[in-house]
């Protein structure tokens, strides 16, 4: 049974890994293009640098297939060392905009090839057995979460809702008093950079859209994150919601000291 975790909205992760791969293989026929069409002039400079580039052109194209390579083996269970999810995601955020606009070219919309991303970094997440000490894990989501007629300003202090269960804010409270854990609402993306830099953690649940994961998970990379697409009944930005249990499931997953009365 595949984990609510590791796949928020069961999207294909093959998606995501097909488009960068394809990308990866276009960027290296461009590189050798490139190679090929400045070799004469390389030459007339010296005789020596069209090797050296070609050495470049050869290492880029490596570094490329060589991410995309550790990516596929760790999500088939494959324990990587560490340098190699660090240089497989350098890869993958390189080529990210290529996927995307293949995708674009492939009439795949831009909303699926970003849930593709977001499982195949969710699966990576859980594939490394990240661990952190739950005061070292950050849950962050967006205001839209709050309810649209609350008076109460969490943004500053998450600690002035009541809890009245108008809306998701006050669960997620409850499982952070629960866990022992940090819970930050963000109004945007430069403020959730602000308070990420802030509270310093060692793992970070983030609750949002597509777009926004997306583009969160590359800004805090080495940071690992587990992102959790919020459900939109009334449509984007307003009155959002996230599946409480999805979360918590996050919680378990990443925490290395779960309170006793947790650990049931």
């Amino acid at each position: 049974m595949v984990s609510a975790v590791e796949m928020a909205v069961n999207p294909k992760k093959r998606v995501f890994l097909a488009l960068v791969l394809f990308s990866a293989i276009v960027t290296a026929i461009l590189l050798f293009f490139v190679w090929k069409v400045t070799y004469l002039g390389f030459e007339a400079i010296s005789q020596f640098l069209p090797t050296a580039f070609g050495l470049l052109v050869f290492g880029a194209i490596f570094f490329l297939f060589a991410g995309e390579l550790a990516i596929v083996l760790a999500i088939m269970g494959m324990p990587l060392p560490k340098i190699l999810y660090f240089w497989s995601w350098k890869a993958i955020n390189f080529l990210f905009p290529f996927a995307v606009g293949l995708g674009r070219i492939l009439n795949i919309p831009r909303e699926k090839v970003e849930q593709s991303f977001v499982a195949v970094n969710n699966a990576l997440v859980k594939q490394h057995h990240v661990k952190v000490p739950s005061d070292r894990l950050l849950i962050l989501t967006p205001h839209c979460l709050q309810l649209d007629t609350c008076p109460r300003k969490i943004t500053r202090n998450i600690e002035n809702c009541r809890q009245c269960g108008g809306c998701c804010v006050g669960g997620l409270l409850g499982l952070c008093h629960k866990y022992h854990m940090h819970f930050v609402v963000a109004t945007g993306g430069t403020l959730a950079r602000q308070m990420v830099a802030k509270a310093r953690p060692k793992a970070i649940i983030a609750v949002a859209c597509e777009r926004d994961l997306t583009s969160g998970i590359q800004d805090v990379f080495p940071i690992p994150v587990i992102a959790i697409f919020n459900e939109r009944p009334f449509g984007p930005c307003f009155n959002t919601r996230v599946n409480l249990d999805k979360v918590e499931e996050a919680i378990r997953l990443l925490s290395e000291d779960l309170p006793e009365e947790a650990s049931a």
